[in-house]
């Protein structure tokens, strides 16, 4: 027997972690490399939790050897961490793809819902026509479109395919068409990929966590972001995520709003989404709020890692372990893997 947790559910024997083949020369920025160069070092840490709780750990590198160690080791379940594939985001969808052809269970979402998530202008839409609020926003695919008149200043630019706030900076926000343009000239040179123009919202930010188990649970925290300056358009950006000189400057307070616990569960089943997830939502003054982002499979990490998802879940005594184990059964349950 192995690891019987208080659900009478079992945990899996063996568990493979499969992370992203990082290589300088595959992304098309630093800030692109950034975001993911520690992949095999937080795959190593999630390894050494699993063995604590009993569990045999396999590390795979998302390549093309996957398919050939993961017929070797045939591990219970996978946990797939894959953010892109030779640096290519919207490729990670093909993980899944290889875990369903090899008949592996595996956490967090399918092809589908990947492909979803490297999507955000096709995310907007989904959840637009289905009742969630979002900014107004445009895709577009060169520096030279006409502007959708009935958008208004101040406007935020950010990739339609990468997530890790990637290009989402202090200089992303745009208050006159010059700069705009300049924006969206600069992104889709160096990415060759549209970019997704959307109204910025000023107020608050809360970052909202579900995490499956025997029903949807939904964690949320208020973002508290101190640095020196100005705060009126202050956002999670890219500085404040990744570089050192910022460390501490977002934190986390509990917030609830059954209203919005509502809204984060529909757009999880929206979005095709499975096991957790995490979204981004603004509040206006007015009390209004609007999804501004959705991620599946959203990092996870121990809480000295920094993880987002993991650090709201501590506010509410949720450990990265406890994490972990509700991942695994979930999968377990959902998918009768026999233990």
């Amino acid at each position: 027997m192995n690891n019987l947790n208080g659900n009478g559910k079992y945990l899996p024997k063996t568990v493979g972690i499969v992370y992203s083949d990082v290589q300088k020369k595959y992304f098309p920025s630093r800030q692109a490399y950034l975001t993911e160069k520690d992949a095999k070092k937080e795959a190593q840490s999630m390894a050494k939790y699993l063995e604590k709780i009993g569990i045999k750990p396999f590390l795979f590198a998302g390549n093309d050897t996957l398919p050939k160690l993961l017929k070797e080791n045939r591990p219970q379940v996978v946990i797939n961490l894959v953010d892109s594939f030779k640096g290519i985001d919207y490729m990670a969808s093909a993980i899944p793809g290889v875990l369903d052809l090899l008949e592996i269970p595996y956490t967090g979402a399918g092809i589908l819902g990947q492909s979803l998530n490297y999507n955000k202008f096709l995310t907007k839409k989904l959840f637009e026509q289905n009742g969630i609020p979002v900014p107004r926003y445009q895709l577009m695919y060169s520096y030279k479109e006409p502007l959708d008149s009935t958008l208004r200043y101040p406007l935020i630019t950010k990739l339609n395919g990468i997530h890790g706030a990637v290009e989402i900076t202090f200089d992303s926000i745009s208050f006159n068409e010059k700069h705009l343009r300049q924006r969206v000239k600069h992104m889709t040179t160096t990415y060759d990929q549209p970019v997704l123009i959307e109204e910025f919202i000023v107020g608050r930010e809360i970052s909202a966590a579900l995490l499956e188990g025997l029903n949807k649970k939904v964690y949320m925290g208020e973002i508290l972001i101190d640095y020196p300056g100005d705060h009126t358009y202050s956002f999670k950006s890219f500085e404040l995520q990744w570089q050192s000189k910022y460390q501490n400057a977002i934190k986390y307070q509990k917030y609830n709003d059954p209203i919005l616990v509502e809204y984060v569960k529909k757009a999880f089943n929206i979005a095709d989404m499975a096991d957790y997830a995490r979204f981004d939502i603004r509040l206006d003054n007015s009390g209004r709020y609007f999804f501004i982002d959705a991620n599946t499979n959203p990092y996870i990490g121990p809480l000295a890692d920094e993880s987002p998802f993991t650090r709201i879940l501590d506010l509410y005594d949720v450990s990265f372990t406890e994490i972990l184990k509700r991942l695994l059964i979930n999968t377990v349950k959902e998918l009768g893997v026999k233990v």
